[in-house]
């Protein structure tokens, strides 16, 4: 079934993770993602209120996106684990750096001048 969802994303640029509050509040997102075996990672900054909402809630909600947002497909059930290792960590951010090439490397430049610190999770699916 894994695989099935998988190849759901394999095509789009952007999924879209549905984080949640402790109020129960489902917020939206639409991210960069890379595939890593059966499983999606994400490298986002490591303040980020989806990193925040994560570590209280694992359960997320993903789906394919364009870079608004918009929805390109229906909503699956996963769970997020972050990714405490540096090595792990280094290695999700080679994967995104192979998918979106120079576009990410630009990213990173304006993340260097901002100072920004870095971290990641990966995305299960729920079978």
């Amino acid at each position: 079934m894994s695989s099935e969802k998988l190849e759901t994303f394999k095509k789009h640029q952007y999924i879209n993770v549905e984080t949640f509050r402790k109020n129960g509040v489902g917020v939206k997102t639409p991210v960069w993602f890379a595939q890593d075996g059966d499983t999606l990672v994400v490298r986002t900054e490591s303040s980020s209120g989806k990193m925040k909402r994560i570590r209280n809630n694992q359960y997320v909600r993903i789906a394919p996106c364009d870079a608004r947002g918009r929805l390109q497909g229906d909503w699956v059930e996963a769970r997020a684990e972050i990714l405490p290792d540096n090595t792990e960590n280094e290695k999700v951010n080679r994967l995104v750096t192979q998918k979106y090439g120079l576009t990410k490397r630009l990213f990173d430049v304006m993340g260097k001048v901002r100072k920004s610190s870095y971290g990641s999770f990966r995305v299960k699916f729920i079978e």
